[in-house]
């Protein structure tokens, strides 16, 4: 009998490495409007699943003059998607439509206001290099930071 149990615990082992056993992880983060996130850098463990990106605009002015998202890309791909984003419009979240280096984006919010995304951290490579910004037009190149997946 022992040597039963043995053998079933062995057996099971692969399963608790599996995906069914991966975590939803998340993190919050709050953008101002003196256009920073409190966040330089975003941290997610190798065994999670997928990621919830809640983003808090902590700041008073509206979203058609300071509004904030929350968009992921590769780093090499940061300045091209920013300038993208800046010839698209408000309902277009200042992201280019269907651009396959977006990893994830959220809504344009203003002050006051929270959104979310969602992502299945699938699209990650383990120490890639990744950096979380905001697409609003002119802000891309100061408000941002790093997104390392572990």
């Amino acid at each position: 009998m022992p040597r039963l149990l043995s053998l079933l615990a062995l057996l099971a082992l692969p399963l608790l490495s599996s995906p069914a056993f991966a975590r939803n992880c998340a993190v919050s983060i709050e953008a101002t409007d003196m256009m920073t996130f409190n966040l330089k850098t975003i941290r997610v463990p190798a065994d999670c699943a997928q990621l919830r990106v809640v983003l808090k605009h902590v700041g008073r002015m509206p979203a058609q003059a300071m509004g904030h998202n929350w968009v992921l890309t590769e780093t090499r791909h940061h300045r091209e998607v920013g300038l993208a984003g800046g010839r698209m419009t408000l309902a277009d979240a200042y992201v280019p439509r269907n651009d396959a280096r977006v990893i994830a984006h959220t809504p344009v919010i203003g002050g006051g206001q929270a959104t979310e995304v969602v992502f299945p951290t699938s699209r990650l490579r383990k120490d890639g290099d990744y950096t979380f910004f905001c697409s609003f037009p002119g802000h891309w190149n100061m408000m941002k930071g790093r997104l390392v997946f572990q």
